[in-house]
């Protein structure tokens, strides 16, 4: 380490640095999402849950490069699940702030989206009305999702249990997703997650999601 630094004292510090999961800043205030989800809501979701998911999965990582270095099989395996629990929360909640926006009247997708949508699911409507449903019925904690099957070229709904991540866990690319985690919602709408999954498409920030799948179908 010593020889390291006299060869780069400086420059390989911040380099080090860059390398850790860094949790991102909001696009818009906590309130700004208000009515839909509350202020106090989103706080608590970004600052708690989101923060303890990118620290846990830096310390995580940390252990694993450690066991590697050791050749430590049976450490590798142990991390594991804190590695897919840990990186898919941070993964899911790097989207899910991204795909939300303060409401704003006929705010409907547009363009190359629309026109898939109408495509795969006959309307936005009846899209909705799929994804509502399947994120409604999801069996205690994890994620509703509209992603984009590029084999097929072809919009998909899928739900993922937990913090499970789409791509990895289905091979679908994320387009728009919905956090159904009771930390999501409980405090406003209490047990009534089908209100809570209603209101969400108020504040869809849809111009992100036609950005997501340009950029899913590029790569």
């Amino acid at each position: 380490m010593q020889s390291i630094l006299k060869l780069c004292p400086r420059s390989c510090i911040p380099l080090i640095a860059r390398l850790k999961h860094t949790l991102p800043d909001l696009p818009y205030d906590y309130n700004a999402l208000e009515p839909v989800i509350s202020g106090e809501i989103m706080k608590l979701h970004h600052q708690k849950h989101h923060a303890t998911y990118v620290n846990n999965l830096n310390a995580a990582e940390e252990k694993y490069k450690d066991a590697q270095a050791k050749n430590d099989l049976s450490t590798l395996i142990h991390l594991q699940p804190s590695l897919r629990f840990n990186g898919g929360g941070h993964i899911n909640h790097a989207i899910f702030w991204q795909i939300l926006c303060p409401k704003q009247g006929g705010n409907q997708p547009s363009g190359e989206l629309s026109e898939a949508i109408t495509r795969d699911f006959g309307s936005l409507d009846k899209m909705i009305q799929q994804l509502s449903n399947a994120s409604v019925g999801i069996q205690g904690s994890g994620w509703g999702w509209l992603g984009l099957n590029k084999q097929e070229n072809k919009l998909q709904i899928a739900t993922c249990a937990n913090q499970d991540p789409l791509q990895a866990t289905t091979g679908l690319i994320p387009l728009f997703g919905i956090d159904v985690w009771e930390h999501a919602y409980y405090l406003q709408y209490k047990n009534v997650r089908a209100d809570y999954v209603k209101n969400i498409f108020n504040i869809a920030n849809w111009k992100r999601v036609e950005e997501n799948y340009q950029k899913a179908k590029q790569n």
